[in-house]
């Protein structure tokens, strides 16, 4: 028995559905249920009791939910105890389509100040994936967008932005000063791949008509997205935008719940460079971060600031203040220009 089948036997126990952790797990349900019944065949018990609406576990699978859990939870943490025992420290962080860029270049030079030594790893994930990595631990830290299955995962809420449809210039609809659902109604709209995050897909998917999916371009990254709506009409939702190609609009979708842009980490995480690289992005970006937190008092968000951090505060202050003093703009249907710190869709 492996780590990998260890989760994806946790996935389903906690999903109680194959085809749910098949989602999750960014995998098709065939080899997950495979792996499940070699577990069975390796421990010579039933973990789980399958019916045609899902699962349940048995003693034994419970007995092996609990376990597994504890030894993820520590094989989870090997990684940043081997690399502070080498003297190297290292964060890796994951990043979703532009929300590095939406963040800011303030956010580099407060946590250099804080940890001038500490050596970044980045990865960029795929729009499948708006955990960047977090639920397969390929990563500490992401900054990236909601809503999504954040089992196991806090976030941190640094802005909240309205949700628009990206279209055409030359579309009908591009001069509105908002749209419905029902203006989009038979409308080709760009998809998530399957695999993608069942809540992450629902939402940027709400309206679209289940009986044109075989006909609607499937995309995986920002510039797919783009580029789809701009070279074959396709429309979709996203982030009101601050920054477009020419060409494309980005009209408001009336009654759509916005996204919110966040730091996300997992809740298991004792990782200190973890902690303070939220306290950072969270201070540069004031208190509406706090009041858009899901993590629990207590949690690793909390307590006193870690040794470099005062040194940056300061640093911090001005940023913020020079932030504050200089909005950016965006383009609105018809030309006009209004100020906004919206940002463009992941």
């Amino acid at each position: 028995m492996d780590l990998r089948s260890l989760r994806y036997f946790v996935a389903v126990a906690e999903e109680l559905h194959f085809g749910r952790a098949a989602r999750r797990l960014h995998m098709a349900q065939p080899p997950l249920s495979r792996s499940v019944k070699q577990l069975e065949t390796q421990l010579g018990q039933l973990l789980l009791h399958r019916s045609p609406t899902g699962v349940s576990l048995t003693p034994a699978g419970e007995a092996l939910y609990a376990e597994a859990r504890a030894l993820l939870a520590h094989a989870d943490r090997i990684p940043e105890r081997v690399t502070a025992a080498a003297g190297s420290p290292t964060l890796r962080i994951g990043v979703l389509a532009d929300s590095a860029e939406q963040v800011g270049p303030r956010l580099v030079t407060a946590f250099r100040q804080a940890h001038p030594d500490v050596r970044i790893q980045m990865r960029e994930a795929d729009l499948a994936d708006p955990s960047c990595g977090l639920k397969t631990a390929q990563v500490d830290v992401a900054l990236t967008r909601t809503p999504f299955d954040r089992t196991g995962i806090a976030t941190r809420a640094l802005r909240t932005d309205p949700v628009g449809v990206v279209m055409r210039g030359d579309d009908p609809l591009a001069h509105r000063d908002s749209v419905r659902l029902d203006d989009l109604a038979a409308r080709r709209r760009f998809r998530l791949p399957e695999e993608t995050d069942a809540v992450w897909r629902d939402y940027w998917g709400t309206g679209a008509d289940s009986t044109q999916a075989g006909s609607d371009p499937i995309i995986r990254t920002l510039r797919e997205c783009l580029q789809s709506v701009l070279w074959n009409g396709a429309i979709g939702l996203m982030p009101l935008a601050d920054a477009l190609p020419d060409g494309l609009v980005c009209v408001p979708l009336a009654g759509m719940p916005p996204s919110d842009l966040v730091v996300a980490w997992k809740r298991s995480s004792v990782n200190p460079l973890v902690r303070s690289f939220i306290r950072i992005t969270v201070g540069l970006h004031g208190s509406s971060a706090l009041r858009g937190s899901s993590a629990p008092h207590g949690s690793i968000a909390d307590g006193t600031m870690e040794p470099g951090e005062r040194h940056a505060q300061a640093a911090v202050r001005r940023s913020v203040s020079a932030g504050r003093s200089s909005p950016r703009g965006r383009t609105v249907p018809g030309g006009s220009h209004s100020e906004s710190s919206s940002s463009t869709a992941r």
